[in-house]
């Protein structure tokens, strides 16, 4: 027995002594011969995952699950390959509590492996009974078990990471869609104006879908330099640049290449060249960095 995807996000990680989700009567489901396939692990750092961390993560798995851990095994040495130094792997059993978000289905019971850095006297750490947010996919032809999507894809739950995880499902979730991932640069065109100062850039940028995506660098006399992003086939000049810790932002900060490429700069003349290469730069260092503190799926 398996509950559906609740794509519209409702119930939202319901506190566990409110948890009403019929599982008490469904069967653990058996697991086939677990896959060996593991990222090395990397250890979150203290100060917890960013917003990109999350972002990659959600967007990348299939399922967001919230469980609890039932019972773990630890694999013998020669059961786990490419386990990195002070690391234990352990073959986790646990409870669904919740199916947060997904694009498919699961079931009452979980297993998979996952990575786990020992304590600090070398023990492995005791994860019965401890909640955890799971980003994985389902393993194809083995009921019940999931792969994690990356390395630091089981995040201790807290009600911070609830309300941090929350705005981001709702927007990969979305009715009308994310918006689209950005693969690169398709082509930059630098214009000056008629006064000194005065310029316009537009840079299209390429997607995973192949859907418009531009963007509008404006520069006036004695004004500061505006900029924007248009997310459609009509390039608004009108356009702002997206708020911060936003699938948009994210889009953008952690999709665009560092430089403007020489090969998509279409401007023959030197100075128009360079005003586009330093356009292009200005809307990176706007943006800010993609930061990243865990291991992310490949």
């Amino acid at each position: 027995m398996q509950q559906q995807v609740n794509r519209n996000l409702t119930p939202f990680f319901k506190r566990l002594a409110g948890l009403s989700l019929g599982l008490a009567g469904l069967a653990m489901m058996p697991v086939a011969g677990l896959a060996q396939t593991i990222a090395e692990p990397v250890q979150t750092a203290p100060a917890g995952p960013t917003y990109a961390d999350l972002a990659t993560l959600s967007d990348a798995a299939d399922l967001v699950i919230l469980a609890q851990i039932r019972r773990q095994t630890l694999l013998t040495p020669e059961r786990a390959p490419g386990l990195a130094a002070g690391f234990a792997r352990l073959y986790i059993e646990a409870d669904t509590l919740a199916l947060i978000a997904g694009r498919s289905t699961v079931g009452a019971g979980l297993a998979y492996l996952v990575d786990v850095p020992l304590d600090a006297k070398g023990k492995v750490p005791k994860l019965k009974k401890r909640q955890f947010v799971l980003f994985a996919d389902p393993v194809a032809g083995r009921a019940g078990e999931v792969r994690l999507v990356a390395p630091g894809a089981q995040l201790a739950y807290t009600p911070a990471l609830e309300a941090r995880l929350r705005p981001i499902l709702t927007e990969l979730y979305a009715p009308a869609g994310a918006p689209p991932r950005i693969t690169g640069i398709s082509d930059a065109l630098a214009v000056p104006g008629t006064l000194t100062g005065e310029s316009e850039t537009q840079i299209f940028l390429a997607t995973e879908d192949r859907s418009p995506v531009s963007l509008t660098i404006l520069r006036r006399p004695g004004q500061q330099v505006q900029w924007g992003v248009s997310w459609g086939e009509i390039i608004d000049s009108a356009a702002r640049p997206p708020a911060p810790e936003t699938l948009r932002w994210y889009r953008l900060a952690c999709g665009l290449p560092a430089q403007l490429p020489s090969n998509a700069n279409l401007a023959r003349d030197p100075a128009a060249r360079r005003l586009a290469t330093s356009d292009y730069a200005f809307v990176r260092q706007a943006l800010g960095p993609c930061e990243r503190r865990i291991t992310q799926a490949s």
